[in-house]
């Protein structure tokens, strides 16, 4: 697995999508058991989109789901659309059927984001769930997976968009005018506390992405993945992609 150590952290370029999906997979098995070690339990928060969907039917199967204690593991997100639980386009429905419906986590050990009233008040009622979760121990996520939009968005953080300029808050709602539904999602605040921070980017419709927000040169306001540095002590930032979506990086 060629990987390169950077300041915004570290590459790991993976022969195809299935190797970097088992790579993804290995990832979250190593941060549950040092997690689940050191303070007792595992806190991940999971990203939408087709590009993790393999990672996490590989954790749902052998030899992962058998070496992962679940009943210590708690999932978030790290977004989702203002949708009905059931509709094809919810991020915690894909995470139901790709992962979570075969394999044990207690039911209460999972928290999807829930949109049934407005936009605003979800994300007040996520945020006061992420604040009671982490009181009382360090503010931050064991590990936290993310994706990287054509865009250079991540999360629902997309480009031009108020909250790209979150301070405080944990959780914002945000319209997205392509999609005319509303989202909620995590901010740079708490992502950036997190232990561990992993990009999982695939294809070669990600290569100009990836490669302009790694070159440093465009800021957060068009490419928002830039907001992204891990600001807890120790935090790691790994950028988990393909040959395809490297194809443009320099060697």
């Amino acid at each position: 697995m060629p990987s390169r150590k950077r300041t915004d952290g570290v590459i790991c370029v993976h022969a195809d999508y299935e190797a970097l999906s088992r790579a993804a997979a290995e990832l979250f098995l190593r941060q549950a058991k040092e997690a689940t070690e050191d303070h007792g339990r595992f806190s991940v928060a999971l990203s939408g989109g087709s590009t993790p969907q393999r990672a996490y039917e590989l954790l749902a199967g052998p030899p992962f789901n058998t070496q992962v204690d679940w009943g210590r593991v708690h999932v978030f997100w790290s977004d989702e659309r203002c949708v009905p639980p059931n509709d094809p386009r919810s991020n915690a429905r894909m995470a139901r059927e790709k992962l979570l419906d075969h394999v044990p986590v207690p039911p209460g050990h999972v928290h999807p984001i829930a949109c049934a009233g407005s936009a605003e008040n979800a994300a007040r009622s996520y945020e006061s769930l992420l604040r009671s979760f982490f009181d009382g121990g360090p503010k931050s996520f064991d590990l936290v997976f993310l994706g990287l939009g054509t865009d250079g968005h991540t999360a629902s953080l997309f480009p031009g968009t108020p909250a790209l300029l979150e301070k405080d808050r944990w959780v914002t709602e945000i319209y997205s005018e392509k999609e005319a539904i509303h989202r909620v999602t995590l901010t740079a605040p708490i992502l950036n506390q997190a232990l561990v921070l992993a990009f999982i980017a695939s294809g070669a419709s990600k290569a100009v992405v990836l490669r302009e927000v790694l070159t440093q040169r465009p800021g957060p306001e068009r490419f928002p993945a830039r907001l992204i540095k891990p600001d807890c002590y120790g935090g790691k930032l790994y950028w988990l992609v393909d040959k395809n979506s490297a194809s443009l990086l320099e060697t």
